[in-house]
């Protein structure tokens, strides 16, 4: 699971940081309204109680009433003295129009040219212009003081005698408006740290269920649905945290199912006996089942390397990409390639997404390489049962129409028509009664006497029934066996004597005059085995795999000229399997056939009584 988010880059740090800023922003526009409101409150009491104080009473009227102030410079320095109640923070002096301080509260600036003393600029303004003047200044040693000037004398439009000059220090002023913002500049930190303990434990509030909520929705990434969220109120966080749990049981439902499905389709296409192949448009492999893997031969590389062009260019030519987007057109198609010994059928459809735009194609391949065979077994054995019909049929027709036309004249004649038409009535009674059997054993309907019975002894009786047939070839039938042991099977007698005679008479049939044949019997573990082995013409390896295959010859002309129908070995060895033992041959041309009939060996063995 990936770490967590540094905290700094959280929804906390921004929630805890918009409430910070919002909070010093109003403390510093609060805190520079308030100081800077009781600033200029202060300036505007002050001016206004020094103009009140000024203005109210006789005091300017008594100075416009001198003529001269400077002859009158002790009546004025005492009226000052008399009538200024301010403390030492103010100092008032009178200057006449010639900008000299007849009088003042500070004795040591009193006949001094205000021009040098005094602020000029206020001075002129008052005095020339006969208004009241008014401007802050800076004394030596950085005191900050406010200069009043009160024009007298000017009524009527003449010329102004004098002004009041009034400079007052405005160090508390200033000292409390510094005082002030010192007291708001703590009470904003101290806001502010509450600001942001309080901004941390609302933040903490929001994001922790958030976080939470992030948190198991990870854990649902990767496949965890086993925790959901805890609800810890019921406002819209709360809602946000139901709504999720009911998100997350829905979802594991949901996938648990196609999981499951999933799983049901991915054990169903490796199991399936068809091979399964999906490609895009592109020819791009999307998914490739085990069975096809296996039927084309691919390695888990060439899946990787190679496309379906690719991929399909050993198989035939007529297999390209371009050809089954074409042959799917207007739906599935199909077609049949050989590889490798085998037959294929392969059928192909394209396959669509939920907007309905084709995506690629699906194509099955399955292996018909028995059903071909068997086909053609069946074509074989209906062309086989025709001719092997037909070719008596055709004798006894022709001999019996020869002896309609007037051979019944002649009586040598005759006779040897009706032997020949007996001859070829037997073999078609043998075939049916061969076909009629084949029949009874595929449809299971062929009944059996199951006995326990003496194996040797079906031996010691069908072995006599062919000795003459060899006898008159100037053959050898050697008993290799103990002919008085005693080999427990339980098995239907007279069928196993028939597979024993078949054996038997195909190898007397098929070995030249004057060969071998030898007959043994041997046990190995809980089955026995009768082996028949003779020096005659053999099979060639080409032909081993076919003689248990109905009708087929390994020699056509030779096998009918003795007689023999193509279906004894195919009989013989249902009978063996209906046992549930084997039948098989070895052989090697010219050099002689060994076929060996293996039984199970009986669970009563030693019984008295065996037969």
């Amino acid at each position: 699971m990936k770490g967590k988010h540094s905290w700094t880059g959280s929804m906390r740090w921004r929630i805890v940081l918009i409430y910070f800023l919002l909070v010093f922003i109003v403390m510093v526009v609060v805190s520079v309204f308030i100081t800077n409101s009781l600033e200029t409150y202060q300036m505007n009491s002050l001016r206004d109680k020094l103009t009140s104080t000024v203005e109210k009473g006789s005091f300017l009227n008594t100075l416009s009433e001198y003529d001269d102030l400077l002859n009158h410079q002790e009546d004025i320095q005492k009226t000052i003295i008399d009538t200024w109640e301010f403390g030492f923070s103010e100092e008032l002096s009178i200057v006449d129009n010639h900008f000299t301080i007849v009088a003042s509260t500070n004795e040591n600036i009193t006949g001094e040219n205000a021009a040098e003393v005094l602020n000029t600029s206020v001075l002129t303004t008052a005095i020339i212009g006969g208004e009241m003047a008014e401007a802050d200044g800076m004394l030596s040693g950085n005191i900050p003081v406010k200069h009043l000037v009160y024009p007298f004398g000017g009524e009527d439009g003449g010329q102004c005698k004098g002004a009041v000059y009034i400079r007052a220090d405005l160090s508390d002023i200033y000292d409390f408006s510094s005082e002030s913002k010192f007291i708001f500049i703590y009470a904003m930190v101290l806001a502010l740290l509450i600001t942001a303990v309080l901004g941390v434990l609302t933040s903490k509030s929001i994001t922790d269920p958030i976080n939470n909520v992030t948190e198991q929705a990870e854990r649902m990434s990767y496949g965890d649905f086993s925790r959901g969220v805890v609800v810890k109120s019921e406002d819209e966080i709360g809602r946000l945290a139901e709504m999720f749990n009911v998100l997350r049981e829905k979802l594991d439902l949901t996938l648990s199912e196609m999981s499951n499905e999933k799983s049901k389709l991915e054990t169903i296409l490796k199991y399936m006996a068809d091979g399964l192949l999906a490609v895009d448009l592109n020819g791009a492999i999307i998914h490739i089942n085990p069975a096809a893997t296996q039927m084309l031969d691919l390695l888990p590389e060439d899946i990787v390397d190679f496309d379906y062009d690719q991929i399909m260019a050993k198989c035939g030519k007529h297999l390209t990409m371009e050809t089954l987007l074409e042959g799917s057109k207007s739906g599935g198609a199909q077609e049949t390639f050989d590889f490798k010994g085998s037959v294929f059928a392969m059928r192909y459809d394209r396959f669509k997404d939920e907007n309905g735009q084709d995506k690629g194609v699906i194509i099955v391949i399955q292996d018909i390489t028995e059903r071909q065979k068997l086909e053609n077994m069946q074509t074989d054995f209906v062309a086989n049962v025709s001719h092997e019909l037909k070719t008596p049929l055709t004798t006894i027709k022709s001999y019996t129409e020869t002896l309609l036309d007037g051979a019944m004249e002649d009586p040598e004649i005759t006779a040897s028509f009706l032997g020949i038409v007996d001859t070829e009535a037997d073999r078609m009674n043998r075939l049916v009664k061969d076909l009629l059997q084949l029949s009874r054993l595929d449809h299971q309907r062929e009944r059996w006497s199951m006995k326990e019975t003496n194996l040797v002894n079906i031996l010691n009786t069908a072995i006599p029934k062919v000795a003459l047939t060899a006898r008159q070839k100037e053959q050898h039938l050697n008993v290799l066996y103990d002919e008085e042991a005693v080999i427990p099977v339980n098995v239907d007698r007279d069928r196993i004597e028939q597979v024993v005679l078949n054996v038997l008479s195909n190898a007397i049939k098929y070995t030249n005059e004057g060969g071998r044949i030898d007959i043994d019997v041997l046990e190995s573990g809980n089955y026995v085995k009768v082996i028949v082995s003779d020096n005659g013409i053999g099979i060639s390896e080409a032909d081993i795999p076919r003689v248990f295959e109905r009708f087929y010859r390994v020699d056509k002309a030779r096998s009918r000229a003795m007689g023999g129908t193509g279906l004894g070995l195919p009989i013989s060895k249902q009978i063996v399997e209906e046992h549930h033992g084997t039948l098989t041959i070895e052989s090697q041309e010219g050099k002689g056939t060994n076929v060996t009939m293996t039984l199970p060996l009986s669970f009563h063995r030693g019984q008295r009584g065996i037969e």
